[in-house]
């Protein structure tokens, strides 16, 4: 089996693969300051309880926009499972096009992404991905990936606000009953998802008009349940598009065995 891992700014989300199939998949919160062995005696209690010994892990792959934990992961890869890990970056193979000025400033998790949306739903594609940051991503009719928007996430506008404010209390990211609050808790749930929600669709339609064609819309990512059925422009949501993409580019760099 493939384990495929997507080290991301708040979470690491794991996800076992056998062939094409996501066998299951588990999320454990972003320590920068972990150690290899503490990352791993997480990862193997969760396939123990998935009662999968970690000798069925043939490889692993990794996506990562936190770069001190590379080489802690590339060590976990090493001394547990005994293999040498493939990881995003410069100098592997992923069969699209990057038209960016700098492709190496394109985020790995971003062109896992395309690499998946592509793949799956054929093109034009706009992908919007609602981690810490919320990106947007488009890709052409031919498989281009032609760049993007990035915007801060649901979770940090909201903390920046708290943290910004003297009179403003933390309150929990959910769809208010109505755009006018009747309170301050309600009148920061509603600018603060309202706002979001408006910011998406006006970003989606800017990127629709560039594109010159209609694009599908896919979503993806940990906050997007809060906030989906209010997105009318996102059609298709794929909560495991980065994992499947980490499995697509590990096949197209290394025979699955």
């Amino acid at each position: 089996m493939l384990l495929a891992v997507d080290i991301g700014n708040t979470n690491i989300v794991f996800g076992l693969f056998d062939g094409d199939e996501l066998k299951t998949h588990w999320r454990i919160r972003t320590e920068r300051n972990r150690t290899t062995d503490e990352y791993w005696v997480l990862a193997n209690e969760f396939l123990r309880l998935n009662e999968i010994g970690p000798a069925s892990i043939h490889d692993i792959v990794i996506s990562c926009v936190v770069p001190p934990l590379i080489p802690v992961f590339e060590e976990l890869s090493r001394k547990y499972l005994e293999n040498d890990p493939l990881v995003v970056g410069p100098g592997i193979k992923t069969g699209i096009p990057i038209l960016y000025n700098n492709p190496a400033e394109v985020g790995a998790d971003r062109i896992v992404n395309a690499i998946a949306g592509f793949e799956k739903y054929g093109g034009p594609l706009i992908i919007v991905d609602f981690g810490t940051a919320t990106t947007f991503d488009a890709v052409s009719e031919k498989g281009e990936y032609m760049g993007g928007a990035i915007f801060p996430g649901l979770n940090i506008s909201l903390e920046a606000l708290y943290k910004n404010t003297a009179k403003l209390s933390p309150v929990d990211i959910v769809l208010p009953e109505h755009v006018i609050g009747k309170s301050t808790k309600e009148s920061i749930q509603s600018g603060t998802v309202y706002g979001f929600v408006g910011v998406i669709e006006s970003i989606v339609s800017k990127m629709q008009s560039e594109i010159g064609k209609p694009a599908q819309v896919i979503g993806t990512g940990g906050v997007l349940p809060v906030i989906q059925k209010q997105v009318k422009s996102i059609k298709t949501v794929n909560p495991f598009l980065t994992l499947e993409g980490l499995r697509i580019l590990y096949q197209r760099n290394r025979s699955v065995g």
